[in-house]
């Protein structure tokens, strides 16, 4: 089976998975409203790190915060980074993709290549092997751990080291508004009053192995699936097709009845929650609780699926299912139990859930100790 043996999240609520997940869990926020950043004639609502000291030093901002999270994550587990026997996974959409800007100095602009950026992160830890980048739109992250489950399963490694990052940019905002997908207030995940996305800044980090036995207190990596229905370039299928084929591939058997709940997307535009809530009531999910937590940090982009991933573990530990901060009133067609506070549980599995651009979908099934 494969095992969770750490974790890190490194976001403006915590530099650690501990204080991000007691922060989510007392209902705070780092979203707040930007006027005039970067130069962009409109404003937006984002969760941002300081980037007071981003061009000082040999690294960027966005290779700082993922040697940081790997570092913290890796002193955690008890690993040798050094050895061969480690691969590094890098789950990004974005990269140093604000190297572009022609404001931006300092930086050789080859390290916009996003393997370029992954070689600063192994090469700090000294290790031999050529780090894999995933960028597969929103679903990176939950693809670089379907991509570690492969490589520890096959043998290939002992230890698989998965970090999720991006950074916001001018270059970013602006593509998003470009869309008009952005709020111009914190967003509100599957309510009647959503209207867009809000952004933000993480680097999360998952440190896998395989192990034949496992503990009671053990996440397991239980399934995971990525199907892509092709919909259409920035709009997901009206039938929520390839979500709803992504749950049916990890639930396999499972009743139901055994997950605590479903880490949804949820990232607030009318197009999004609404597919997800089709894809959850056709794999017969409306009873299990639904949450998104895109009103704490924003949508992190390519560390999302990491970042969710382990807030979600965390609450499972604490036998809780957190809140979704901004709903109130279910605004989507069919039906879903979305949290609207944090309730308690005695379940030990759940799904995450993911899609992007494309019509990329993905979800894994995790469970603690293994399916019971």
């Amino acid at each position: 089976m494969i095992v969770c043996v750490s974790h890190n999240i490194i976001s403006p609520l915590g530099s650690t998975s501990a204080e991000n997940y007691a922060a989510v869990k007392s209902g705070k926020s780092a979203l707040r409203r930007y006027d005039g950043l970067w130069g962009l004639p409109e404003p937006f609502v984002a969760s941002l790190m300081n980037r007071d000291d981003d061009k000082n030093g040999r690294y960027t901002i966005f290779e700082k915060m993922i040697i940081e999270s790997a570092q913290k994550a890796i002193s955690d587990a008890n690993i040798d980074a050094a050895s061969d026997r480690v691969l590094f996974i890098l789950s990004t959409t974005k990269g140093n993709v604000f190297l572009l800007d022609k404001r931006e100095t300092g930086f050789p602009k080859e390290r916009v290549r996003l393997g370029m950026a992954a070689m600063q992160m192994t090469e700090y830890f000294h290790n031999p092997n050529t780090p894999l980048v995933v960028s597969n739109a929103c679903i990176s992250g939950v693809c670089a751990q379907i991509m570690a489950m492969r490589e520890l399963e096959a043998g290939n490694f002992d230890y698989v080291v998965t970090v999720g990052c991006d950074v916001q940019s001018a270059f970013i905002v602006s593509g998003f508004q470009s869309f008009k997908a952005l709020s111009p207030d914190e967003c509100k995940p599957f309510d009647a009053n959503r209207c867009g996305l809000n952004l933000g800044d993480a680097a999360a980090t998952i440190i896998y192995t395989k192990k034949d036995k496992v503990g009671d207190n053990e996440w397991v990596a239980y399934r995971g699936a990525i199907r892509n229905d092709a919909n259409h370039i920035s709009g997901p299928s009206r039938t929520g097709e390839g979500s709803y084929r992504a749950l049916m591939a990890v639930l396999g058997d499972l009743e139901p009845s055994k997950l605590a709940f479903v880490n949804a997307h949820g990232t607030a535009t009318p197009y999004n929650d609404e597919m997800e809530s089709i894809a959850i009531e056709r794999a017969g999910l409306s009873g299990v609780p639904v949450n998104s937590l895109k009103g704490y940090y924003g949508h992190t982009m390519g560390a999302a699926g990491v970042l969710e991933t382990i807030m979600s573990m965390q609450a499972v530990d604490d036998n809780n299912i957190l809140a979704t901060r901004g709903f109130e009133t279910l605004g989507v067609t069919h039906p879903l139990d979305v949290t609207n506070k944090n309730r308690s549980t005695e379940k030990h599995a759940f799904i995450k859930l993911l899609s992007g651009f494309g019509g990329c979908n993905a979800a894994l099934l995790m469970a603690k100790g293994g399916l019971r």
